[in-house]
């Protein structure tokens, strides 16, 4: 286990083993078998070839899957917890070569979220984004009830997961869809990726301009 006042976490490696502590187990083990299932296969509705999430299964088989609880009481403020999520997704990539930061994932899960009700966790996850963008990370948020669609079929719920949690990653070029809409967030990342924007990618850019 590794962490600070603020949160605790695992390496799914460890999650597997059980070498967490009993009240954490069932809901870690419910994420990881989760992202071990339904984020590294394909899915009729998705829209498209391929897993849901192309980077699940090189990041488990890498060793850099990594699943994380708050290590305060139920109920308590979750902003330290998030802000220590973020400071120790960068300590971890620090060490890592560019390949190996892409795959980098680090998840907070809360199952003390009400699992029929998506706002709070919503709400976390806006709060939270401005910041994890301007440093180039991704957060994201998943829930039983997640109504956000997918990019390639509206009718796609990609973002149900058995538990509430959210999930870090690195900042990619292929993002530019999670970002449209706001401009502080485009502003960020036309910053960190304009020079090097994939054809595909700017025509997505050219067309949301557009319209």
């Amino acid at each position: 286990m590794r962490g600070d006042s603020h949160i605790h976490f695992w390496t799914a490696a460890e999650v597997a083993r059980g070498e967490v502590p009993g009240r954490h187990l069932p809901h870690l083990r419910a994420v990881l078998e989760w992202s071990g299932d339904f984020l590294v296969s394909g899915h009729p509705e998705l829209g498209r070839s391929g897993p849901v999430c192309p980077y699940t299964q090189p990041s488990l088989r890498k060793q850099l899957f990594h699943l994380a609880v708050p290590a305060g009481t139920e109920g308590a403020d979750l902003s330290s917890a998030v802000g220590s999520l973020r400071a120790w997704y960068e300590k971890l990539s620090a060490d890592l070569v560019e390949e190996d930061q892409e795959l980098l994932t680090l998840l907070l899960v809360l199952p003390g979220f009400d699992p029929t009700d998506s706002g709070e966790l919503d709400e976390l996850q806006r709060k939270a984004k401005d910041e994890f963008v301007a440093d180039g990370l991704m957060i994201g948020q998943f829930h039983p009830v997640c109504e956000e669609p997918g990019l390639w079929n509206s009718l796609f719920r990609p973002l149900r997961a058995p538990v509430p949690l959210l999930a870090v990653r690195k900042l990619l070029v292929f993002d530019l869809p999670f970002l449209l809409g706001d401009d502080t967030h485009m502003d960020h990342y036309l910053r960190r990726f304009a020079p090097d924007i994939p054809a595909r990618v700017r025509g997505q850019l050219v067309s949301r301009v557009v319209s």
